[in-house]
């Protein structure tokens, strides 16, 4: 088995994850209480509008291989579904906020909501890989207003002092809880008709999500000009750039990384691109991405952190979501555990909108860390004989790491952001979605990568441990073709198929130990994140102005 061929699907990241839009300053305009009901139809409507947006993504990455027979298309070829939603969505969320800002908010959700419908119905209507890829890449465009719509609904029924803490957090619930719904309802919906299956539910959420935004009314935040004759530069080259670079490392692993030349001239152009955005945005006036407050000390920390958080948590994407795939554990066999990781991740949401706050911030992501290492730890353990009912507990944890970990940092950033001022809040954006989508793109390259490495090694030396001269590998391989007994009277075939049993029985032990040497990996470097945060808490808390002395005199 060649290293392209190992056990681990394409690069391509199950955002368990989307990355939704951050909030906006509070409307201006006096709030005024709704009652009881409209407060729960407001918060209802936030959740429809998360979970169209999560599922919109997540029931394709979920079912890549069921779906391969439906396009006649190689594990490879299948890989660029989400890669082409990947290379247009982070551009598309920032082009959509700009939009919101200059034309109002109720114009956006309205334009919004129907080319969303539009694009969803569109699948229907792809037959081929080719269609199914290009509206996948239009997708990746209009999706993008919807989690920050699920942002307003939440935000709407909210007291101001509430907007911070039980906004942000429940307001990313929705795009949180579509990864393991997606799992939970993809067996049923394959049967009704593959791809078509698919999206006719997403297409009824579509349908009653255009129902909500055209009956439920939002307050406006105030409009201000954001576009000028620049961005006609620096959107361009921000496509590109972003595009390229999230293709690269979507396909590299599916292609392998030094194969195929024309990954080499993908990344090459997207670098090309974002130097010279770098560069048109460092003369601009207004520009786009304020990159001097970006390369301050302390936002390249708060980078930094956010895509150490990101990495980490592709435990569950890359590491157990693929062993069960080396396992040969099914969709419909996971939807136990995608119960207990949504029961945790709400569990987590609930318990984080009552104590968050900006400066409990170190403290709660401590805690993730905590529940990430040990997760690492059990998982570890695995063996060929590990099961769902195994992993229960360990990605509890990794759910509630996952809740614990994002509405912090959210918060974290934005208040460093509005304190400089709302024209500050664009430039936070790109930071966020730049380290929560690359991060997960990027660590779903780099550990499936390394699964496969290992893969290889643990292959290796347990082929040079087995010799048909052994007597218990000769047994084995009789008992393996054993069961083949009344189908082959040949012994010489029964004892090919024997050998042959017994060579994926290999490579499924290899396997499984290349995900443990995964687990282990990401295991040190959830405890090297935990120094570095317990550096900077120190460092914080010694730089600290001392209180005044209230014993002094006059």
């Amino acid at each position: 088995m060649s290293e392209r061929d190992a056990a681990a699907s394409p690069a391509v990241v199950p955002p368990d994850e989307q990355t939704p839009v951050q909030p906006v300053p509070p409307a201006t305009a006096p709030f005024v209480p709704k009652s009881v009901f409209w407060s729960a139809v407001y918060a209802g409507s936030s959740l429809l509008l998360g979970i169209t947006q999560g599922l919109g993504l997540n029931l394709i990455t979920a079912n890549l291989p069921g779906l391969q027979a439906s396009f006649g298309a190689t594990q490879q070829e299948m890989g660029w579904l989400p890669a082409a939603y990947f290379a247009t969505n982070m551009t598309g969320t920032i082009l959509m906020f700009k939009i919101r800002s200059q034309f109002g908010l109720r114009r956006f959700a309205e334009i919004g909501i129907v080319v969303y419908a539009l694009v969803v119905i569109a699948h229907l209507f792809a037959h081929d890989l080719q269609s199914a890829i290009l509206v996948r890449a239009v997708m990746g465009f209009a999706a993008a207003p919807l989690s920050t719509l699920a942002f307003f609904y939440m935000l709407e029924w909210l007291p101001p002092e509430k907007k911070l803490s039980v906004g942000i957090c429940f307001g990313l619930l929705g795009s949180s809880m579509s990864l393991p719904l997606a799992r939970v309802v993809s067996p049923d919906l394959l049967q009704l008709g593959d791809w078509q299956g698919l999206y006719l539910v997403e297409v009824g959420l579509a349908l009653v999500s255009f129902g909500v935004v055209f009956t439920l009314p939002l307050t406006s935040p105030p409009r201000m000009k954001v576009f000028d004759k620049d961005d006609l530069i620096s959107f361009p080259l921000m496509t590109i750039g972003f595009g390229c670079i999230a293709i690269v490392l979507s396909m590299g692993r599916a292609y392998w990384w030094l194969e195929a030349p024309w990954l080499g001239v993908l990344l090459a152009t997207g670098i090309a691109s974002i130097l010279l955005l770098v560069l048109v945005e460092l003369h601009r006036k207004n520009p786009i991405i304020d990159l001097r407050w970006l390369s301050s000390r302390d936002m390249l920390t708060f980078a930094g952190a956010l895509m150490a958080f990101r990495l980490l948590l592709s435990e569950q994407s890359v590491g157990v979501f693929g062993l069960f795939t080396a396992l040969g554990v099914q969709n419909d066999q996971l939807i136990p555990i995608f119960g207990v990781i949504g029961t945790a991740t709400f569990a987590a949401t609930a318990v984080l909108s009552m104590i968050v706050k900006p400066t409990r911030t170190p403290a709660i992501h401590l805690v993730a860390l905590i529940l990430i290492a040990t997760a690492c730890w059990l998982d570890a353990q695995s063996t060929v004989l590990s099961r769902p009912e195994q992993f229960y507990l360990s990605q509890a944890m990794i759910g509630i790491a996952s809740g614990l970990f994002l509405p912090p940092a959210m918060l974290n950033g934005f208040m460093k952001a509005l304190a400089r001022g709302p024209q500050y809040i664009l430039s936070f954006l790109t930071v966020f979605l730049t380290t929560q989508t690359f991060g997960g793109i990027l660590g779903s390259a780099i550990f499936s990568s390394f699964v496969a490495v290992r893969e290889q090694f643990h292959s290796n030396v347990i082929s040079e441990g087995i010799s048909l001269l052994d007597p218990l590998v000769a047994q084995r391989i009789q008992a393996y073709g054993g069961a083949y007994a009344r189908v082959l009277t040949d012994p010489a075939q029964r004892d090919a198929r024997g050998l042959a049993l017994l060579g994926q029985s290999a490579t499924q032990q290899a396997n499984v130990l290349a995900y443990n040497d995964l687990f282990m990996l990401i295991l040190a470097g959830t405890l090297l994140t935990m120094v570095a945060l317990l550096i900077q808490i120190l460092l914080t808390a010694l730089n600290k102005p001392a209180a005044p002395n209230s014993a002094a005199t006059a």
